[in-house]
């Protein structure tokens, strides 16, 4: 709003000067009629409600304009650059919450994967015991006919041995007969 003032105003000494040179004639401020000529401003007309507001300004970003279009740019450049950061935010979490569900996705497929191989393993495990089991059975039937073959052997083969026994009894009293029997019949 100070720009505004011409530069005169200040004095030599640095402080300000009369402020309102055009009220030097004795009345103040407050009684002058037409404040307009100070300024050079355009009073803005009244809009009616059914009529709409004409379009404001558009006034460029480039490095020609004045400094009272500076703030503006600023303040327009500071909203765009929020505008972008608030896209970029928006767009980081859709893609955050895209990679999560796609994370969630790829967990629940692997656990239901670990679930189907843990089932397959319990069921060959559940197989493989009935195999040990039917395995275990038959080594122990093939255990009891063996003991039962030792034991019949060890019988068959003790009557053998009675039988031999019985045989070689025969045949040595069948020689000592016959030996008994030439001795008497050879002349003397």
């Amino acid at each position: 709003m100070l720009s505004t003032f011409p530069a005169t105003t200040l004095s030599a000494d640095g402080l300000f000067s009369n402020l309102f040179p055009a009220f030097d004639g004795g009345f103040t401020p407050w009684e002058c009629i037409e404040p307009a000529f100070l300024f050079s401003q355009q009073v803005e007309s009244v809009v009616s409600p059914k009529e709409s507001p004409p379009p404001e300004p558009v006034i460029s970003n480039s490095d020609s304009g004045s400094d009272d279009s500076k703030p503006n740019s600023r303040k327009r450049q500071r909203t765009t650059s929020n505008r972008d950061m608030d896209e970029r935010k928006r767009r980081r979490m859709v893609s955050n919450r895209e990679s999560a569900r796609r994370s969630r996705m790829r967990k629940q497929k692997h656990l239901e994967n670990l679930r189907n191989q843990a089932n397959r393993l319990k069921v060959g495990n559940r197989e493989i015991m009935n195999r040990l089991r039917l395995i275990t059975h038959q080594c122990q039937v093939v255990q009891c006919e063996n003991e039962r073959l030792r034991t019949e052997s060890a019988i068959l083969r003790q009557r053998l041995e009675g039988i031999r026994q019985i045989w070689i009894n025969r045949q040595f009293n069948s020689y000592s007969a016959w030996a008994c029997n030439n001795m008497e019949q050879r002349p003397h």
